[in-house]
């Protein structure tokens, strides 16, 4: 159960930090909804990469307690999974232009 509750809380920091690089970069934005489906996307695909290395939330709440360290580095590699793909998805609408 918890385990699930670090995952959603990864998804929604990656929401979050993605509408806020956005604000900073508003050419790179698709827009409210499609910054949240581009960060759901980037941030589980990235989230699920880096998890094999021992980031996953299984690692994160074992034996009862929560580690930090790790649950910092997954919500950072949750951003930037988000941004990634925000790249890559200008790349692709630019190349198609």
């Amino acid at each position: 159960m918890l385990e699930s509750l670090v995952a959603l809380l990864g998804i929604t920091i990656g929401i979050i930090g993605l509408n806020i690089f956005t604000l900073f970069y508003p050419k790179l934005s698709f827009g409210l909804v499609g910054n949240s489906i581009i960060a759901v996307f980037g941030s589980v695909f990235f989230m699920k990469s880096f998890g094999r290395l021992g980031f996953n939330p299984q690692a994160i709440v074992s034996l009862g307690t929560i580690n930090l360290t790790l649950l910092f580095i997954n919500l950072v590699v949750s951003i930037l999974g988000a941004i990634v793909l925000l790249l890559v998805a200008q790349r692709l609408k630019a190349y198609q232009s």
